[in-house]
């Protein structure tokens, strides 16, 4: 797997899981998909993400 379509993956895992405990939690979830957004969002224009760097640190090419 590539690193872009992991983080991809991650991505979208983790704005599903913060929808799913907004809805039957908290509503306070939607910030972390908020983070999330945003974080894609600056990635897109300095090519660099947190998740980039925990993935290359668990081996991910």
């Amino acid at each position: 797997m590539t690193m872009e379509r992991a983080l991809r993956g991650f991505a979208g895992m983790f704005v599903l899981i913060s929808l799913i405990l907004a809805y039957f939690v908290n509503p306070k979830w939607l910030w972390f998909t908020a983070f999330v957004g945003l974080n894609l969002f600056q990635s897109a224009f300095t090519n660099w993400c947190p998740m980039m760097w925990v993935l290359k640190k668990c081996g991910v090419k």
